[in-house]
């Protein structure tokens, strides 16, 4: 058996995608439970880019103590000291930093030539070595370079003091077969590449990320980088849980370990999606709602007289044990606390308190409490910012007749302290709560998507609300879970509206450098 370190761009990579906007507290959360998941390396974000990134970055770093921490860094001296600045706190002080080494890359992007780019390379690497003692550096766009020109450039940041290589699939061009060659061919022909670690970062453009992934590991990469739940720029990245599940289903054939405690797995992912707003598909690999459903009567026949017949993964491998009741309106809070510690939360007394003020309520109004719905109540509290001053909805009333026109009346709180009570119409109950709502804001608002789905099972599930919206041109998502979709849709709304107003709250607190 040999190691597979896991390195997780969740963070940096995946919030890149379209729609994405976590706060600070949302990244924390995050970054606890990749670390209870076991990787290796957390790659928390681009401290150069913004403020809020530098302080997640800081907050990450000082906060985790069981994963190496890193940050993303351009090759300039700013980015990289920004990057120390944010890191250095961190238990190992980890730098990522990247040039792209294509031709199509060098000419139109970065304007350069091969050996002013090889220059680049190597000055960013010596700087960042100054600060770190662990710096990795990747060639963008790698499967699209001159396999030559990757031995030249490889050589010099190694003797500048690379201690991890990077070769990024960067628009998920290369096939299986390419991507395990060009690992070959790099091991057999880079001076020292024994003395670093190769790594694997494959994007899913034409479906191939998994396999190019594992196809880098048969021939030498000794770190693999991804997302939970593959989520990421354009078609994603590859899914952390479908590579380690795959090396452990497949030890036999793969011989490693990769560190990753897979019981967790579920709950990373629950996480991830619903802090993000991305469902997961049902029939996603891994952790999709319907990846151990059976249908066919063969196969439901089958798993009858033995499971394996049809099942390689079990639902207990990924912490995927179904718990119908869990809680009910009798219990106790000592009850609700233990229960919430065995699912992985930790909360302070405060939101502990709150948490369970909301289990009551609903306990009161739904027979029967589900861990999916702990799951929304409790993570809700986890990532909640009471110290910051938002709207908040008090109450909403929609008249409704397929022969009258929608009306919604809306009284709620604004930041100032005041208490509003606005209404509007729309073609249906959501679009008059949507116009409502958006004459209380102060601010333009203009709505990108919006959905909703059911938490857990039966009549009276919790519906979780999710809007993507841009509030003065920058964008940000809102959600939140109720009995009441309605309900649910005007909270979102106003989470969408505060996130922006906690996060402008934070950026004016917190400087770019120290």
């Amino acid at each position: 058996m040999h190691k597979i370190d896991i390195f997780d761009t969740t963070l940096r990579d995946g919030e890149q995608s379209a729609g994405i906007n976590l706060n600070t507290q949302e990244k924390l959360e995050i970054a606890r439970q990749l670390e209870k998941y076991g990787v290796s390396i957390i790659e928390a974000g681009f401290p150069a880019s913004s403020p809020g990134d530098f302080e997640a970055v800081k907050l990450i770093a000082d906060t985790v103590k069981n994963s190496v921490v890193t940050g993303l860094a351009r090759t300039n001296k700013d980015d990289i000291e920004t990057a120390w600045e944010a890191l250095k706190g961190g238990v190992q002080p980890h730098l990522h930093t990247f040039i792209a080494t294509s031709p199509i890359h060098m000419q139109t992007k970065l304007n350069k030539t091969p050996e002013q780019v090889i220059e680049l390379a190597v000055e960013s690497v010596k700087l960042a070595r100054k600060y770190f003692p662990l710096v990795q550096w990747s060639a963008e766009d790698a499967t699209r370079s001159d396999k030559d020109f990757l031995v030249r450039i490889i050589n010099e940041v190694i003797k500048a003091g690379a201690t991890t290589i990077n070769v990024p699939d960067t628009v998920g061009y290369a096939t299986p077969i390419e991507y395990g060659a060009l690992f070959k061919y790099l091991t057999e022909n880079v001076n020292g590449i024994e003395r670093v670690k190769l790594s694997a970062h494959c994007h899913d453009d034409l479906g191939l990320a998994t396999a190019n992934t594992l196809a880098a590991i048969e021939n030498g990469a000794t770190q693999v980088e991804g997302t939970i739940n593959g989520i990421g720029e354009r078609a994603g990245n590859v899914a952390l849980e479908e590579i380690a599940v795959a090396l452990h289903i497949r030890k036999d054939y793969y011989q490693t370990d990769s560190g990753i405690v897979l019981k967790e797995t579920k709950r990373t992912s629950q996480l991830v999606s619903k802090l993000t707003g991305v469902a997961i598909q049902p029939n996603k690999a891994v952790v999709g709602k319907n990846a151990f459903a059976h249908e066919s009567g063969i196969h439901q026949d089958g798993m009858l007289k033995n499971p394996e017949t049809y099942e390689i993964i079990t639902p207990e491998l990924i912490g995927d044990a179904s718990t119908e009741l869990v809680l009910g309106k009798h219990s106790g809070r000592h009850a609700f606390t233990n229960r919430a510690e065995e699912m992985g939360f930790h909360l302070s007394d405060e939101k502990l308190k709150a948490a369970f003020v909301a289990f009551k309520k609903l306990a009161d109004s739904k027979k029967e409490i589900t861990e999916d719905d702990l799951f929304v109540l409790l993570t809700d509290q986890q990532v909640n910012t009471p110290e910051v001053d938002v709207y908040e909805l008090e109450s909403v009333q929609v008249q409704y007749g397929t022969s009258n026109i929608p009306t919604a009346t809306v009284q709620a709180k604004t930041p100032s302290g005041q208490v509003e009570v606005v209404s509007s119409t729309g073609a249906g109950s959501v679009e008059a709560i949507f116009n409502t709502l958006e004459k209380l804001v102060n601010g333009e608002v203009h709505i990108i998507d919006y959905r909703v789905s059911s938490v857990s099972k039966g009549r009276d599930a919790l519906g979780e609300a999710i809007i993507n919206l841009t509030f003065n041109d920058v964008v940000s998502v809102g959600r939140n879970a109720s009995q009441d979709v309605l309900e649910a849709s005007a909270k979102a709304y106003l989470n969408a509206i505060n996130r922006q107003l906690i996060k402008a709250h934070y950026q004016e607190r917190v400087p770019v450098t120290q």
